[in-house]
């Protein structure tokens, strides 16, 4: 079977804010579903074992989920999804509350927020699906919520090494990839026919990940 084929299958971008041992944090995850409409209903959460914030739910029990529109910036995704919670504060210079049971919500253009109590969870070799209740949430929806195809498509964005839908990017000698560059960061690639990499201001900085050009490399 070609793998690829489960591209197919959908996937939305959120945020999912834990209780840190020092500082609230937050990751980037493109697997969250409902699994039942009871009261409280119960969502599924797909997490790589590697991930701070599932040491940190791991050890809590509890976290909130934040639902990115397509109005939230490629930047705050990159924030939170390329770099670990481990070594940086990744809220730092992303615009969040925080809930009195001490996790985040996310407040860069976000659709809706719901908060999570963990009452099950399922084992693979790399990733835990965590099953948990709904126990609050927001008010209303505001926005359309940001699919995975759009943060691909329009943002170019990748998906972090650790995630579900992580693919590496084929290595291609084509002339038409001569004015193609890559953020070895996050796998952004730039590819604007008019607008060459070069010219670009030194100050330019990845729209995914925020980091400079001088990570960037030929495609």
């Amino acid at each position: 079977m070609d793998s690829n084929i489960l591209a197919s299958l959908s996937y939305g971008v959120y945020a999912i804010g834990v209780k840190g041992e020092q500082e609230p944090s937050a990751c980037i995850v493109n697997t969250v579903i409902q699994v039942t409409n009871t009261n409280p209903p119960i969502i599924a959460v797909s997490m790589h074992h590697d991930n701070y914030s599932h040491e940190r739910i791991r050890e809590t029990g509890i976290f909130s989920v934040s639902v990115f529109s397509e109005d939230t910036s490629g930047a705050v995704i990159g924030a939170l999804g390329f770099n670990s919670g481990r070594d940086a504060n990744k809220l730092k210079n992303v615009r969040h509350r925080v809930l009195a049971e001490g996790v985040p919500v996310i407040k860069e253009n976000c659709c809706c927020w719901f908060l999570c109590k963990v009452v099950g969870s399922a084992e693979t070799a790399t990733h835990t699906v965590f099953l948990a209740e709904v126990v609050a949430g927001s008010e209303k929806v505001t926005g359309v919520p940001m699919s995975y195809t759009y943060y691909h498509e329009v943002l170019k964005g990748s998906a972090p090494k650790n995630a579900p839908t992580h693919r590496a990017n084929p290595s291609s000698g084509s002339q038409s990839d001569a004015g193609r560059f890559i953020c070895t960061v996050c796998g952004y690639i730039y590819s604007d026919p008019d607008l060459p990499f070069e010219e670009l201001p030194e100050d330019w900085l990845c729209p995914i990940c925020g980091m400079p050009k001088s990570v960037f490399v030929r495609k």
